[in-house]
């Protein structure tokens, strides 16, 4: 399993260009469709998780999920197999660094994936939100989310700590409601 986990977490980290959240498209393929070995829920729990947390998404989510499919090793299996390959690939561009500056179809290239990297990430939210947003207050605070974070410039940890708060408030307030009717039918 350790192998497996660091093989397919290499083949992400190896073939993904964009960073963390062009990962999370991958990642989400790798292990929630093809492999099985996590839920849907498990893995946008994990973008919770790593998104309250600092260090790199690609990292903080190969420790996630390499430690809910395989324990301690699994998380060091998954995040050396997330890291290496962009380490290697680092390594050779800085010991090459002046001549891959300036050339003009390194600077092309960049320019044209760009735009896809933001279109995997603008996939994944879209497929995310599909599989888990079931109501329309959940819809409703995606938007406002979307909107205090892109018009208002909400920062990130301001923006889950208000989205923790009102799910406990919304839970509570469906608690309460639950009660109000069961205690209706029992009298």
């Amino acid at each position: 399993m350790l192998w497996s986990l660091f093989i397919n977490c290499f083949k992400v980290g190896a073939l993904t260009i964009g960073g963390g959240y062009a990962m999370l498209p991958v990642m989400k393929e790798v292990f929630v469709t093809k492999k099985k070995w996590v839920s849907e829920e498990d893995f946008v729990d994990m973008m919770a998780v790593i998104q309250t947390v600092p260090g790199a998404i690609a990292v903080n989510s190969s420790i996630y999920l390499g430690r809910k499919i395989a324990g301690i090793p699994g998380a060091i299996a998954a995040t050396i197999g997330s890291v290496l390959p962009s380490f290697l690939i680092i390594l050779l561009i800085a010991s090459t660094l002046t001549s891959w500056y300036q050339n003009p179809y390194i600077a092309n290239f960049f320019a044209g994936v760009r735009p896809a990297v933001i279109a995997l990430i603008l996939v994944a939210g879209v497929k995310l939100g599909k599989g888990i947003l079931h109501s329309k207050i959940q819809i409703a605070l995606t938007l406002l989310f979307a909107l205090l974070a892109l018009v208002l410039k909400f920062h990130p940890v301001v923006l889950l700590v208000m989205g923790a708060a009102i799910g406990i408030l919304l839970s509570r307030i469906s608690e309460k409601s639950n009660a109000s009717e069961k205690k209706g039918r029992d009298q």
